[in-house]
């Protein structure tokens, strides 16, 4: 569809998502109701504290449980999509990723994801496995998003932005209720067939006494997830000059979602007086694992009120995850599970929480893995490509072309190789799966913890009830601490302290932040400054500023802007990993970890393209030896150095407004953000020797080079801008139409960085939407039309274009009993058109399901 009719569609309508009202309305519709609900409607996430959503000093989307129940998606995470700003990417079908402003990637370390102002992110990885330990449907009151830098208040390393997750509070909404979701996907789908999901959840949630209250929710989902069967040639021009194109004749074909034949299982070899880039035959994804997911979350909360203020609450979550997962590999889950505990006391001066966070990853393992070492199970790498040769010279003496030789040769090297399905296969990818070195194993056996403690307190109101109105301040301060408690498994972590390789490894950092804001001109301009700063146990003290004005010339119509300052301090797999996969070692980029490293290595960009200009002067008649010396300029020395905080500067401007007596509301923003010591990985290589004449040859041979893939930080000065539109239209009958449009693109002042980009954002994204809750008696319905542009993907396991893609979602629902009983009928991509939202992921079908929610109060 032309990306100037979407644009309009979008300006002319606002995303159901990004709503920030409550649509259940009686008919005939009321505007002042309308109007009044708009300019009443509060935020918390924004500045830490409540205050109107018009005058909020930074862009902040709103969503209701009420909006939830108009979506079309299959649950309210997924209606995320639809929100303004928002980008979603989906690795499994329960597992998916929030995002906004750019650079996304499966594990999303630079977006903070909250339930109740507690993060729930996996410790190991820094970021949230998707909502496994989020709420339910049941459960949900209401979603915030700030798309922009959070970091001045939250620290967290919310630099991209933030997601608090609002549950209901027992006291104020009590009862039972029982939820049951049938779907089907799959549809279509030759490799599969037909698929039957489900997912059955409770909540119950009852006032004991006027002082204590308690909620349970529980929700077990199966279902079959998405298959990622990519088979395009990332490795296709590896023999072109040889008159091979790519594909699956090609000697080096490597296919997206096939494991084993990577770059780590790739050798140049000469056959027939040729040298050819040769891969190992490797497996497809969907040989390495099942597809069926089976995930449990339950939660617990304890309420205790001591007056009408002051409420101390404990609470309990715990998730058990079996699907697939994503990161710079594939991995299938099976057993990981995440718990944690926390206890809050909080009124209307202060409020301080603490939570621990306990991971353990259980019999998952790496699919890249397995796959490279089912391979070598079978045989070893040495005499599968000298079998390779064998094969290749027979061929030829019996007559056959290169072609056919070629693909003679792979027979015979892979004569009796395990088959996907049979007893040995089976057989040797468990045993791998109990093996925690990627090199010869693919376990992935992390336990790590997480603790935190924070504290909040309202500073005007401390020192008195009538110090706001007498000075016009409003004082805000906090203060937060948390350690990473790693249990070094000899694998993905280890302690670096020489003699204590195995004893637990803590990473902590501490900050604070004040706050300080003032209205002037009869309430009409509101400023605020923020201050916060951070300390790392490997980094110095860091300070983040936040500047914000918001003006209001009249209460509907408000225009705001800010400057903040965020910094990102590594997480702890960027940090201290210590991973070997495939004869490539990924470590982290601390100096006690990747000491020496740096100093005495080239880029693996340089290397590769120096080892293929060596081959190809090779097959036009010269000599290995002149070919490294006419060649050796293309090596590149390794220009990055040891770990820095990541930091950013944003710069916002925003304008929020309500029309024709509030049934037209309207949002729009623009920001541009600027990134020093942009974190990203690099792939450097270190020959075993440091004679200045061998180092060139060296290099040419993998035998005699260590690989390493390091993080560091850019020498590049890496911008992004962008912006969105949003507009919401309350029609007749509790109908409403809506959509939004967002603009997001990477700027740099230099291309020469040899780091992955990661920026990974379409450069639009459009939504669009109609429909609305009980618009006839007690139906309600929507239909959400979402597009957005295709956009290059860069990550380590694949690089390539993702294409442009446009889906439908729909659904109808009716109150049954009084409004005790909802049914909804809903499908999300209801054309069935299958897509892929990232490169390397699964291909996403229509999904097709019924909701049942019973409510008991």
């Amino acid at each position: 569809m032309n990306k100037k009719l979407l644009l309009t569609l979008s300006v002319l309508s606002t995303c159901l998502a990004a709503n920030a009202q409550d649509t259940l309305r009686k008919v005939p519709a009321d505007t002042t109701t309308i109007k009044k609900k708009q300019l009443q409607e509060v935020v918390v996430s924004a500045s830490r504290i409540s205050e109107s959503i018009l005058r909020s000093p930074v862009s902040i989307e709103k969503i209701r449980a009420s909006a939830f129940k108009l979506s079309a998606a299959p649950s309210f995470f997924d209606a995320l999509e639809n929100v303004k700003g928002v980008q979603l990417i989906t690795p499994s079908l329960g597992f998916r990723i929030i995002n906004t402003r750019g650079f996304a990637n499966t594990t999303n370390v630079r977006f903070t994801q909250l339930v109740d102002g507690i993060d729930n992110q996996a410790p190991h990885l820094g970021a949230p496995i998707g909502n496994a330990l989020g709420p339910s449907d049941l459960d949900i009151e209401s979603v915030e998003i700030i798309p922009g830098t959070a970091s001045a208040l939250y620290g967290l390393n919310a630099i991209n932005g933030l997601a608090n997750f609002i549950t209901k509070d027992p006291f104020t909404s009590p009862g039972i209720t029982i939820q049951q979701k049938t779907g089907i996907n799959h549809v279509g789908d030759k490799e599969t067939g037909v698929k039957s999901f489900s997912e059955t959840s409770f909540r119950i949630a009852q006032v004991l006494s006027p002082k204590f209250a308690f909620k349970l929710n529980g929700t077990y989902t199966t279902g079959y997830d998405w298959i990622a069967d990519n088979t395009t040639d990332q490795n296709a021009a590896a023999n072109t000059k040889l008159g091979i194109p790519g594909g699956p004749q090609n000697p080096a074909y490597d296919p997206i979602n096939g494991y084993g034949n990577e770059s780590s299982d790739r050798k140049t070899i000469t056959l027939g007086g040729k040298q050819y880039s040769v891969a190992r035959t490797g497996y497809a994804e969907k040989d390495l694992t099942s597809y069926g997911l089976h995930n449990v979350k339950l939660d617990a909360a304890l309420a205790y009120k001591f007056n009408a203020n002051t409420q101390l609450t404990y609470t309990f979550c715990f998730g058990d995850l079996d699907n697939i997962y994503q990161r710079a590999n594939r991995f299938r889950l099976k057993g990981y599970t995440l718990q944690q505990h926390a206890l809050e006391l909080k009124n209307d001066i202060f409020q301080v929480r603490t939570y621990l966070t306990i991971e353990n990853t259980g019999k998952s393992y790496n699919l890249r893995s397995a796959g490279e070492n089912i391979d070598r199970n079978f045989k070893s790498d040495n005499d599968w490509y000298a079998d390779f040769t064998k094969g290749f010279n027979n061929a030829t003496s019996a007559g056959a072309n290169v072609q056919q030789a070629l693909n003679q040769a792979r027979q015979f090297a892979d004569a009796g190789r395990y088959q996907p399905g049979t007893p040995a296969f089976n057989a040797t990818l468990n045993k791998l799966a109990d093996i925690n070195n990627w090199d010869v194993g693919s376990a992935l056996r992390v336990k790590d913890d997480l603790f935190h403690i924070e504290g909040q307190a309202d500073i005007s109101k401390a020192i008195s009830k009538d110090f706001i109105k007498q000075t016009g301040l409003d004082l805000l301060a906090g203060f937060d601490h948390r350690t990473y408690i790693i249990h070094p498994d000899g694998n993905y972590f280890i302690n670096y302290v020489p003699g204590k390789e195995f004893s637990n490894l803590d990473y902590s950092k501490t900050g604070g932040f004040i706050q300080a804001s003032k209205e002037l001109w009869d309430n009409k301009l509101k400023l605020s400054a923020t201050l916060r700063g951070d300390r790392n146990d490997y980094f110095d003290l860091k300070l983040n500023p936040r500047f914000t004005l918001v003006f209001s010339p009249v209460v509907e119509h408000n225009i705001r802007v800010s400057f903040q300052s965020g910094y990102r301090f590594p997480s702890i797999f960027e940090a201290f990993s210590n991973v070997n996969s495939g004869g490539v070692k990924r470590i982290g980029g601390l100096r006690v970890v990747s000491n020496g490293i740096f100093e005495n290595s080239y880029l693996r960009t340089s290397i590769d393209a120096f080892q293929t200009a060596v081959k190809n002067n090779f097959n036009q008649g010269i000599s290995t030896n002149a070919a490294i010396e006419k060649e050796k300029g293309l090596l590149k020395k390794n220009p990055y150095t040891y770990l820095q905080p990541e930091h950013i500067n944003s710069f916002e401007a925003g304008y929020k407004a309500l029309f024709f007596d509030g049934k037209l509301s309207a949002d729009a923003d623009f920001y541009y953000n600027k990134y020093d010591h942009f974190i990203a990985q690099v792939e450097i290589n270190v020959p075993n020797t440091q004679k200045a004449d061998s180092i060139p040859y060296y290099l040419n041979d993998k035998t005699k080079q260590a690989r390493y893939r390091v993080w560091t930080n850019s020498q590049s000065k890496v911008t992004n801008i962008g912006g969105s539109i949003g507009l919401t239209y309350h029609l007749p009958a509790n109908l409403q139409l809506s959509g939004n449009a967002s603009y997001a693109k990477l700027q740099r002042t230099t291309n020469e960085d040899a780091l992955e980009d990661g920026f990974n954002t379409p450069q639009w994204i459009t939504n669009c939407s109609f429909g609305g809750n009980r618009v006839a008696g007690n139906l309600g319905f929507n239909v959400t039309y979402k597009w957005q542009s295709g956009y290059y993907w860069q990550s380590f396991l694949v690089n390539g274009n993702v294409d442009h893609y446009g889906i439908i979602d729909a659904q109808v629902n009716y109150d049954f009993l009084k409004t005790k009983l909802n049914v909804k009928l809903g499908a999300s991509n209801l054309t069935n058109k299958y897509y892929n939202s990232f490169l390397g992921g699964p291909s996403i079908g229509g999904f097709y399901y019924t909701t049942l929610t019973y409510t008991i109060k």
